[in-house]
């Protein structure tokens, strides 16, 4: 079987070789756990862990490291507005990030290295650095020499001076060159949090905690590097820089792979435009299948135009899916659609795979019930969809779920009474979107889920 990825370091698609077909080794940036996680956090935990699924699928061991960025200034800045201490903060949302992913099917990594546990191998990379000539101490902090790593600008295709023009350069006097990134800051102010160092005081810059990290688990050079487009520049180039400014390779991973920008309501996600959306709140609407879904439909390389509608459609395909299923007695089989799964050796071609699977989906509905088993494993294997049978799919609802139907019914009885009926037709539509069938009767209102 012959997997092909779009490899961001060349530009093209290309046919995946691995370092070894008996371990490969893979590393995606987690979140930065500073509040609640969100849709944006959502889409490469998801994206990545289809990639993880079709490399199980194919190899006998695949070792994926996903880190948790627990030092940030976002991270200080929250934990000061909300008065509370960083590990509380910290540690609270971390676990609720767990919960979130975990409900739209998002299986648990092999490692997840946080930060704030590898101080020692930071401090340790950044010595290596300063006695290499790559960094230098000024002021307390401690500098990347851009200009000691001659391929700056490989993975973002583009040269130093354009780097500068397109950049939100730190200003600092103390640099030799405006491109010079943090490596160690010391402690402000503000906020005297950090750890003793041959510095000072202080905590690490963003970059130099993913070089650590992913070199003490995967090695010097390792298959995959994954995350966000956003990511590319200066996060992901500043990781090149520094890794191989001491292992002395051109890269650090052999492929490297961004999912595409997320938007909302074709708009970058913003608080201030009501286009912010945690995984949370969206988990009291929609099952976490249907989120799951939504990611799915849009290639994971293409940016995504998340909405509301997005979800309904998600939810539709799946309540189709389940009804052509719900009546078939589904056998034990480890087969798995042959079309879908080149589909998936094709760069992730999640949206072919899905229509490809709608049109077995057709010949089920049409009496060929013998393909329902292959159709269910491969959809709960590679795609981590249909995993809760029919049964479970239609009739249950969730805790939280429960909770925001209860207020939208009674969202409605207001606008009933107010006599406005347009605003309670809409809180209809809006259930009904959901999976959800209310009925009006002399006891009250009742409510079911769709069949």
């Amino acid at each position: 079987m012959l997997l092909k990825l779009f490899n961001t370091l060349s530009g093209k698609k290309e046919i995946f070789k691995p370092i070894s077909e008996n371990n490969i080794k893979m590393y995606v940036c987690g979140p930065t756990v500073y509040d609640k996680a969100h849709i944006g956090n959502a889409r490469p935990a998801v994206v990545f862990d289809v990639l993880y699924r079709i490399l199980k699928y194919i190899y006998p061991k695949v070792t994926y490291v996903r880190n948790i960025t627990d030092i940030d200034d976002k991270i200080y800045q929250a934990a000061i507005k909300k008065n509370v201490a960083i590990h509380e903060l910290t540690g609270k949302n971390t676990k609720e990030y767990h919960e979130d992913i975990s409900k739209l099917n998002v299986l648990a990594v092999d490692i997840e290295p946080k930060a704030t546990e590898h101080i020692p191998d930071i401090i340790q990379f950044i010595e290596k650095l300063i006695e290499n000539g790559n960094a230098y101490l000024a002021d307390n902090h401690v500098y990347f020499d851009v200009s000691s790593f001659e391929n700056y600008g490989k993975l973002s295709k583009k040269n130093i001076e354009e780097l500068k023009e397109g950049a939100r350069i730190e200003v600092s006097e103390s640099k030799r060159n405006p491109m010079d990134f943090v490596l160690w800051k010391p402690v402000d102010e503000k906020f005297n949090f950090g750890w003793e160092s041959p510095w000072g005081k202080g905590r690490p810059g963003w970059h130099i905690e993913c070089s650590a990290m992913s070199s003490k688990y995967l090695g010097e050079i390792f298959d995959i590097h994954g995350g966000g487009i956003d990511l590319v520049f200066p996060h992901h180039e500043n990781e090149i820089a520094q890794s191989c400014a001491i292992n002395r390779r051109e890269t650090i991973a052999n492929y490297w792979m961004h999912n595409g920008h997320l938007n909302v309501n074709g708009t970058k996600m913003s608080k201030s435009l009501g286009s912010f959306f945690t995984v949370n709140e969206l988990l009291e609407k929609f099952d976490g299948e249907t989120l799951r879904m939504a990611f799915l439909m849009t290639h994971y390389a293409s940016p995504m135009d998340f909405s509301m509608e997005t979800l309904k459609q998600a939810n539709n395909i799946l309540n189709r899916w389940q009804n052509a299923i719900k009546s078939i007695e589904i056998e034990d089989s480890a087969e798995i659609a042959q079309d879908v799964l080149a589909a998936l050796l094709d760069d992730m071609n999640t949206p072919k795979a899905i229509a490809l699977l709608s049109e077995t989906v057709d010949k089920i509905n049409k009496g060929d019930i013998k393909l329902a088993t292959v159709f269910i494993n491969t959809c709960r294997k590679l795609l981590g969809i249909l995993t809760k049978n029919p049964k479970d799919w239609f009739c249950s609802v969730s805790p939280e779920k429960k909770k925001w139907l209860e207020e939208k019914i009674r969202q409605r009885q207001i606008a009933k009474d107010k006599k406005d009926y347009k605003l309670a037709d809409e809180i209809r539509s809006e259930l009904a979107d959901c999976g959800i069938i209310i009925e009006d009767t002399k006891n009250g209102v009742d409510w079911k889920t769709k069949l």
